[in-house]
C-alpha cells in the first residue's frame, strides 16, 4: 500500500512538473505570455512537443488525483 501512496505522489508532482515545463517551453517559444494569464480562451498554439508534455502532465496528474482517490475511498 506504501507503494501506491509513492507513486501517487509521483504522478501528480511529475504530471505538474510536466505540464509546467510544457507552458515554460511555449513561452520561451512564442514570448506570448498573455496567452498563459487568460487560459481560458484557446489562443495557445502549441507545437506538436509541447502539446504531447501538456497531456502527459495533465494525465498523470489525473491518475494522481484517482489513485489518492482510491487510497483514501476504497482502501
Amino acid at each position: 500500500m506504501i507503494y501506491l501512496a509513492i507513486l501517487e505522489l509521483l504522478l501528480f508532482w511529475g504530471g505538474l512538473i510536466l505540464f509546467l515545463l510544457s507552458l515554460g517551453l511555449y513561452a520561451l517559444r512564442t514570448r506570448d505570455y498573455r496567452s498563459l494569464l487568460v487560459f481560458w480562451q484557446p489562443t495557445i498554439q502549441f507545437s506538436p512537443v509541447e502539446s504531447r508534455l501538456n497531456r502527459t502532465g495533465l494525465l498523470m496528474m489525473i491518475l494522481g488525483v484517482v489513485l489518492r482517490f482510491y487510497l483514501f475511498y476504497l482502501s
